[in-house]
């Protein structure tokens, strides 16, 4: 596991049993005591490189975006512009706090917003372009992913993209690389959203990864199928 120190945006080591421990803890845990300790070892401080590289040089879709488990929101803030309204989501008070703290004045702020919320009970009024997903599903419960899957087809429109940067990936499970929980592979994915109508535009490996994800992340672009339809 890692944390970002004040002055730099490279994780630096924090004891993976103890974020474990807290998020785990039966009486006083979970991912809000994790944001209340400081116990974010996916929180890099600043807007994930690949993300902000892909947006810069126009590859992103335009539209409605969603990212969720937004933690502080830097990403949120980084894509959001007057083609792209930005929604940051996360199941923590303390999370969305400081996310709206740290853009409250910034100049587009009128370009995303922030909700707390569970992604899995939520219900959005509108479908969306782009969905982002980083150290999302690899936090959540293994047996939770179809349930991720099945939100992700039902709030996107028909052809809408979701790009899930990948991380920590499996090969490396041996290693302290930080990151949520749940190692992952690109066969987890696969798994989910094949079956219910996603096909993948490109998985690559993430060349602009940080400090000790490099090498461990890849980048994924998918697809709705025409004929996948939403609930909403």
């Amino acid at each position: 596991m890692s944390k970002k120190t004040e002055h730099s945006s490279v994780p630096v080591p924090v004891p993976k049993n103890r974020f474990q421990q807290v998020l785990h803890s039966p009486t006083n845990g979970g991912w809000e005591e994790c944001w209340q300790q400081g116990l974010t070892p996916w929180d890099l401080g600043r807007p994930t490189p690949t993300l902000l590289h892909l947006h810069q040089n126009g590859s992103l879709p335009k539209g409605r975006a969603l990212i969720p488990g937004c933690g502080t929101g830097y990403d949120v803030v980084a894509i959001a512009d007057p083609q792209r309204y930005v929604v940051g989501l996360d199941i923590s008070d303390n999370a969305i706090h400081k996310a709206i703290k740290l853009s409250s004045s910034h100049p587009n702020a009128s370009y995303f917003t922030f909700l707390k919320a569970d992604f899995f009970t939520w219900h959005p009024t509108d479908l969306f372009d782009f969905v982002f997903d980083y150290t999302f599903f690899s936090a959540i419960e293994p047996e939770m992913r179809s349930q991720w899957a099945q939100k992700m087809r039902d709030i996107l429109k028909p052809d809408g993209e979701l790009m899930t940067l990948m991380f920590p990936m499996s090969e490396h499970k041996h290693e302290n690389v930080g990151g949520p929980p749940y190692i992952v592979s690109v066969t987890d994915y696969e798994k989910e959203l094949h079956p219910i109508g996603f096909k993948a535009i490109s998985i690559t490996d993430n060349e602009l990864a940080v400090g000790p994800r490099k090498g461990r992340e890849k980048l994924g672009r998918w697809k709705k199928s025409l004929l996948c339809n939403s609930s909403l």
